[in-house]
């Protein structure tokens, strides 16, 4: 691997990822009556009536609605990772990036959304390609900050792969911010957390950062 330059890399579209939505199926344990029970008393409070034709089931689907968008609670990521780990003498920059993610604001339960890039130098080992938007997800499915996301998602390829350094780029916009409060409609945060060889050597993580930009497009929802 060349130190003056940075390694030269492999990028992948996330677009061209199998489908990672297989291993994230609704969680069956959570405590749905409490939750619909808690959406009816809302609705009420909010001045509707909860029986009306509109609103009768409107408290099951919302229950239902979050065993889907919290169920990375109860996924665990090693499991999602399994024997996808292949040894392979491959020491050069691998990047997966425009992984499209949809989170949930800890703060106002509201949704922000946007793409993940990741990168990672292996040491003998890599992962599976389907796994990285599958990890991505994992960490998105739950209430969330982006700035804890992206370091649990840098964290877990570091811990999982040992490779020799990871770069972690999240892009979002956030409803909390553009439907209340400051109502920005184009504002959007950029968080990274980086690992080894991306913290160390400058010219690693400026060609993983311009890679990612190269013929990047604006984020459109």
């Amino acid at each position: 691997m060349q130190k003056d330059s940075g390694p030269i890399n492999t990028t992948i579209n996330g677009d061209d990822t199998n489908d990672i939505m297989d291993e994230m199926r609704p969680s069956k344990d959570m405590d749905l009556p409490t939750i619909r029970e808690s959406v009816a008393k809302m609705l009420i409070a909010f001045g509707e009536n909860p029986q009306r034709k509109g609103l009768i089931r409107t408290p099951e689907r919302v229950a239902s609605m979050y065993t889907e968008l919290l169920a990375g609670y109860r996924v665990d990521p090693r499991k999602v990772v399994g024997d996808a780990l292949f040894e392979v003498s491959y020491d050069e920059m691998v990047i997966v990036r425009d992984i499209e993610f949809y989170s949930m604001c800890e703060h106002h339960m509201l949704p922000f959304m946007g793409r993940a890039h990741v990168a990672y130098i292996p040491s003998g080992m890599v992962i599976g390609l389907s796994k990285i938007p599958r990890i991505v997800d994992v960490f998105a499915h739950r209430l969330q900050v982006q700035e804890r996301m992206t370091r649990q998602i840098a964290d877990f390829v570091n811990e999982v792969l040992a490779p020799k350094g990871v770069a972690v780029v999240v892009e979002a916009l956030h409803m909390c911010s553009m439907m209340r409060g400051v109502k920005k409609q184009n504002a959007r945060m950029t968080t990274s957390a980086v690992h080894g060889a991306f913290r160390k050597n400058m010219a690693t993580r400026q060609e993983f950062l311009d890679n990612i930009s190269r013929g990047s497009e604006p984020m459109r929802f």
